[in-house]
């Protein structure tokens, strides 16, 4: 069985982080991913440390597996020129550029699709090609306060906050994932490719989706709730004698079997806590009760009894326990590959399984430059003309 996108070449411009895990999920799914990186210096993300394995960083290990590279010059006439013939050779194009740069190279879309009207060709950028913010430079952080995020994010009394992960960069990765496949299946029915435009800023916005409804439906500003849930209680952590678990009691039937668990049948007729609305409204109350008697017995106590009961629960994780979960472990979500350079090294998983066309076996990110003379050799050019090529600098 092969994975689905087999035979689908994508020639990738990008790097950082929204554009390179958008193609590194492509090439999971079987496509053949050919990333450009500038000689010498490669993409942004492969300085971005420490920490570094050999002379990578983590960073840039975590999102180009099952990749090609090749140093490119796109400053020289004769780098534009093999960037063509590359993108000639390929079914999609993708491009974390800002605005104009990829026209500026003579490289867009509006340029190559005269002669290759089945090209599928995605941008990915901050906030889009079109409206008054076109052009403005945005990172995660940026965007995680543009898109609202970081305005929901945070205790009531405190300072906003910014997720953990850059968010925008990976909703933006996969809604273009989404996009590309879309447009391909586009392309089977009709023979014609497209132009997909994705912004960062876009992604968030549609995140917003209860947040957004809840103050159109109200009139009222959606305020911080820390890391509970704003509109069900309780359903957040709770500290307890050892540390801190989660819960979620997301109906009315487990409402019953979670005062059932604890002993606290009288809570069911108080009409402060009778039904999740009235919860919302007693927040505060309720968990006025509930936290003493959560604080009286360790983790393990609580997660075993609620386990039992079906009530949804778990630990609250660092990144070294994940990773180390039988059931992250099970789901072949952490697997290891052998660098060119460096030997074994850990990998994330494919996070979709498919029963007729399973993703790839990872295969190590690339070193800078890497299968440059492959690649330009599939493109029918020869050793005399790398060698030149090499000496003029345009390529590694």
């Amino acid at each position: 069985m092969k994975p689905a996108l087999t035979g689908i070449r994508i020639i990738d411009f990008t790097r950082a982080l929204a554009g390179p895990y958008c193609t590194m999920l492509l090439a999971d799914m079987g496509a053949e991913v050919v990333k450009i990186e500038m000689p010498g210096a490669g993409d942004d993300s492969r300085s971005w440390g420490p920490p570094f394995v050999g002379s990578e960083s983590a960073f840039f290990l975590s999102i180009n597996r099952n990749k090609k590279s090749i140093a490119l010059d796109l400053k020289q006439e004769a780098g534009r020129d093999i960037a063509l013939r590359l993108i000639g050779s390929a079914d999609i194009v993708v491009e974390g550029s800002r605005p104009g740069v990829m026209k500026r190279l003579g490289l867009d879309y509006e340029r190559v699709r005269t002669q290759q009207p089945a090209l599928i060709y995605c941008s990915i950028s901050a906030f889009g090609q079109t409206g008054p913010y076109s052009e403005k430079a945005g990172y995660d952080q940026v965007l995680q306060g543009y898109g609202g995020i970081m305005g929901l994010t945070g205790e009531p009394d405190g300072r906003p906050m910014k997720v953990g992960l850059a968010i925008t960069d990976l909703t933006t990765a996969m809604f273009a994932v989404i996009g590309i496949v879309t447009a391909l299946y586009h392309r089977k029915l009709s023979g014609r490719g497209q132009y997909i435009d994705t912004a960062m800023l876009d992604g968030q916005v549609s995140w917003l989706t209860y947040q957004a409804q809840r103050y159109w439906a109200s009139g009222q500003i959606p305020a911080r709730s820390g890391s509970g849930q704003g509109l069900i209680v309780p359903h957040q952590p709770v500290e307890t004698a050892d540390g801190f678990i989660n819960i979620a009691v997301g109906n009315e039937n487990l409402w019953q079997s979670f005062t059932e668990v604890l002993g606290l049948v009288l809570l069911k007729d108080d009409p402060r806590f009778a039904t999740n609305p009235a919860r919302v409204e007693n927040r505060r109350a309720l968990l006025d009760i509930l936290e003493p008697i959560f604080k009286a017995q360790p983790s393990s106590h609580w997660l075993e009894l609620f386990d039992t009961a079906g009530i949804p629960c778990g630990p609250i994780y660092t990144v070294d326990q994940v990773v180390a979960d039988p059931q992250v472990r099970a789901r072949d979500m952490v697997s290891q590959v052998s660098h060119p350079a460096y030997g074994a090294i850990n990998m994330l998983g494919f996070p979709i399984k498919f029963s007729e066309t399973p993703g790839r076996s990872p295969s190590a990110p690339p070193t800078l430059g890497e299968h440059t003379e492959e690649v330009l050799e599939s493109l029918g050019i020869t050793d005399g003309d790398i060698k030149r090529l090499r000496n003029a600098r345009v390529i590694n």
